[in-house]
């Protein structure tokens, strides 16, 4: 999860920025241009090739293009906001279009990395059938993979919805700033702290494990089969 979703936007998240040389701010201003640019053109042509290319129009290299859209919105929603905060301390937009701006600001990177998360699984599980059960229907078919893709994206905004109704525009005397305020929006009984405890746990925890499963079952397999040629070699020796 981003570590904007734990505090705030642009003017009360804990910050030597202000008091940083010029030469540091535009050090990390071109670092951010340059990842910007990287993930622009790496992930806009693995779109491509996939595309003009039929015979990688398969369900894994589905997975990976969808992987690389998913990272594209990173940042391109998240770094021109972290480039502002390094020259002004308040939230620029005000009115509805701030309040919108304010909570996809925060909802979409998260979106962006839970995609991410789930299109690794599912990669894993389409080479798990694909070297475990090679003789077997592949356990995600190219009719299954767009239900799929779509549904690694309803996922996502469902588990962050929250963020949409917890995350406001407030007004300070310094200026605007985009915050989380949970208690006000889901009560005093609802607790933040397991809200992202869970979070770890279903998002980090979970994938992580059963990735490990299913690459070292892979592992195994591989391992565990003779190279062709090599059992009829053996017997003419």
């Amino acid at each position: 999860m981003s570590e904007n979703a734990n505090t705030t936007i642009n003017g009360t998240q804990p910050s030597s920025c202000s008091s940083n040389p010029t030469a540091e701010k535009i050090g990390k201003t071109i670092a951010y241009c340059l990842i910007f640019l990287v993930s622009l053109t790496g992930n806009t042509v693995i779109g491509v090739i996939v595309y003009k290319s039929k015979t990688m129009r398969k369900p894994i290299n589905f997975f990976i293009v969808n992987m690389a859209m998913s990272d594209l919105l990173f940042p391109i929603i998240l770094i021109p906001s972290e480039i502002q905060g390094l020259y002004i301390d308040s939230w620029l937009i005000g009115g509805p279009l701030g309040q919108a701006l304010c909570k996809l600001v925060v909802f979409v990177p998260d979106v962006s990395n839970v995609v991410s998360i789930q299109s690794v699984v599912l990669i894993a599980v389409d080479r798990f059938g694909a070297v475990v059960y090679p003789l077997r229907s592949p356990l995600i078919s190219s009719k299954l993979c767009p239900f799929f893709i779509v549904a690694t994206w309803i996922v996502a905004m469902a588990i962050f919805s929250p963020y949409l109704v917890a995350f406001k525009l407030v007004e300070y005397p310094e200026g605007l700033v985009c915050i989380i305020q949970w208690n006000e929006a889901f009560g005093e009984n609802s607790s933040i702290k397991n809200y992202f405890t869970s979070l770890i746990v279903v998002l980090c925890f979970i994938p992580l494990l059963l990735i490990a499963n299913l690459y070292i079952i892979i592992f195994q397999k591989l391992k565990s089969q003779k190279i062709p040629g090599e059992q009829s070699i053996s017997a003419g020796q």
